[in-house]
């Protein structure tokens, strides 16, 4: 596991209550825990505590659970993980994902009824002309407390023999926390289906 955390690297850090989510820089690197730095004052976390991490390698998404040893200021010491996982290697796990929704710009609102996704992009069908070179404001709904705001670009539009456009893109983000609530979000949706 010591080689799979770096000194330096970016870690988004996921308590209970995911609305205080945080990340962080790992600053130091020991054989049973770790020390990050986070960029906000930490809230909702706890000595003892378990949460969620994720942060890339040269591997993929490397995702964990831990708990901090302690709590000084931003300075949080984490006890090293018994296990961990891949959530992606070569590509973002993509989850079946139908919702009627609007995506935006300056110009243009368009409706939408998206058929998958993943934190890489979407696909998603519409019966309006969607401009290829422009970029759409998107809030994608994960349950009744939680959604992610990016930006959706297309870069493939298909003409469907049974009327409008067949629309495949990529998500850009604001900041990293949206991308990893995404790749958790579907990591656990797809772990979810394939145990029914």
């Amino acid at each position: 596991m010591r080689e799979l955390i770096e000194k330096d690297k970016l870690v988004l850090i996921v308590p209970h209550d995911f609305k205080c989510a945080n990340k962080g820089i790992i600053t130091d690197v020991q054989p049973d825990k770790f020390t990050v730095e986070l960029e906000y004052e930490p809230q909702g976390f706890m000595k003892h505590n378990f949460c969620e991490f994720f942060t890339n390698t040269n591997h993929g998404t490397l995702s964990f659970n831990s708990y901090p040893l302690s709590i000084e200021g931003k300075k949080l010491v984490i006890a090293s993980p018994a296990k961990h996982k891949f959530l992606q290697r070569r590509q973002y796990t993509r989850i079946k994902y139908n919702h009627n929704l609007k995506i935006n710009n300056a110009e243009s609102e368009l409706d939408i009824t998206t058929l998958d996704i993943s934190a890489g992009g979407m696909k998603l069908i519409t019966n309006s002309n969607i401009d290829i070179e422009a970029q759409y404001n998107v809030s994608l709904p994960l349950s009744s407390a939680q959604k992610v705001d990016c930006t959706f670009s297309p870069i493939r539009i298909e003409k469907r023999n049974e009327g409008g456009y067949l629309v495949s893109g990529r998500f850009l983000y604001n900041s990293s926390i949206e991308k990893m609530t995404l790749i958790q979000y579907c990591a656990k949706r797809s772990i979810e289906i394939r145990n029914k």
